[in-house]
């Protein structure tokens, strides 16, 4: 039986109409009169993937969080994007239609890019923004090391198999809904160790699954889309975003490398990494508490390099890593913590 918090339910919940005919799902949690942030989900993801605790920590703080389906997966129509900055016009027409002028922006591992996108093309409403395990370039100047790179020579044939492959999995996948419980304790069980804390939690399993099942719902297309933009060039450069970004990374991550984050945190003028000590990919769905308390901070133009909470945390109430919250360890402080960036001429 799936463990889903209580409070773990939209506040609303909708489609948005775009100007080409596509649609956008969209959802949210928290407090609906408190300080917007659009959440971009991971890959694979949907619009109600949110750490367990982030409603509750939401309404504590006065935050609406706002979740977006990509193109392709939940209530939001497929549709290629030719790069990951052409999400940009999609945020304007949802926040406009929902009222929200300036607001921060957050995106969990393959939302990173995202995230990242809209605070750049987006410099006069985006306040700040917060990456949790997300994925760097792989491609270009700006290019992060790493095995994801392996990207770049596939992306030929990513983009001719994304649509068919989705279609796939979308069929596919559907049956097997009844088998997520035994096959999400096969992937803990064999999956990355780093990860085997966080993904043992009942909370954030239910979760994870919970956001699955309403997303498969509209199909799974989204995750192949998202790996033909991240294989391009964004669109962007990293140089050129010009408000603050914290970059939350697992330095035990075995999904996308540490060094995506140290390497993008080095590269954006205002970017800050704090480092998960002995933290997996899943580490931002333990630290979300933290991670608010940073927009609220980092919001308020706080000396870089800093880290202020608008309450002190109690550790002894969190699982997994926010127990160990005062490991954080911050790049500024701890120099080794940061490898230099790499790729650039």
């Amino acid at each position: 039986m799936l463990v889903v918090p209580e409070d773990f339910k939209p506040i609303r919940e909708g489609t948005l109409a775009l100007p080409d005919g596509r649609h956008l799902g969209w959802a949210e949690f928290g407090d609906p009169e408190g300080e917007p942030v659009l959440w971009f989900h991971g890959t694979p993801g949907g619009r109600r993937q949110l750490p367990p605790e982030a409603p509750a920590a939401a309404v504590e703080r006065g935050v609406r969080f706002i979740g977006v389906d990509r193109p392709g997966t939940g209530l939001s129509t497929p549709h290629q994007y030719g790069r990951v900055a052409d999400v940009v016009p999609d945020v304007v027409a949802l926040m406009d239609r929902l009222d929200v002028d300036r607001f921060a922006v957050g995106g969990l591992s393959g939302g990173g890019p995202y995230a990242l996108a809209v605070a750049h093309g987006l410099p006069d409403r985006v306040t700040v923004a917060e990456v949790l395990g997300g994925i760097g370039p792989v491609r270009g100047r700006e290019a992060s090391p790493g095995f994801p790179k392996l990207l770049v020579p596939l992306e030929p044939l990513l983009r001719l198999v994304a649509s068919p492959l989705g279609e796939l999995l979308t069929v596919g996948f559907r049956p097997l809904l009844p088998y997520a419980d035994e096959a999400f304790d096969v992937y803990v069980r064999f999956g990355p160790s780093a990860d085997r804390p966080a993904l043992g939690r009942p909370d954030l399993k239910g979760v994870l699954i919970h956001d699955l099942i309403n997303s498969v719902e509209g199909g799974l297309r989204a995750p192949m889309m998202d790996l033909v933009v991240f294989a391009r060039d964004w669109g962007f450069s990293l140089q050129d975003i010009h408000v603050p970004v914290t970059f939350w990374h697992g330095d035990a991550d075995g999904i996308v490398p540490f060094v995506h984050g140290s390497h993008q945190a080095g590269l954006v003028p205002a970017g800050r990494l704090v480092v998960c000590p002995e933290g997996g990919h899943f580490s931002g769905f333990e630290l979300i508490e933290l991670v608010l308390d940073d927009v609220a901070a980092r919001a308020e133009e706080a000396p870089e390099g800093t880290f202020r909470s608008s309450r002190a945390p109690h550790r002894d109430q969190r699982p997994g890593l926010a127990r160990r919250a005062l490991g954080l360890v911050e790049a500024d402080d701890d120099p080794s913590a940061t490898p230099p960036p790499v790729g650039l001429a």
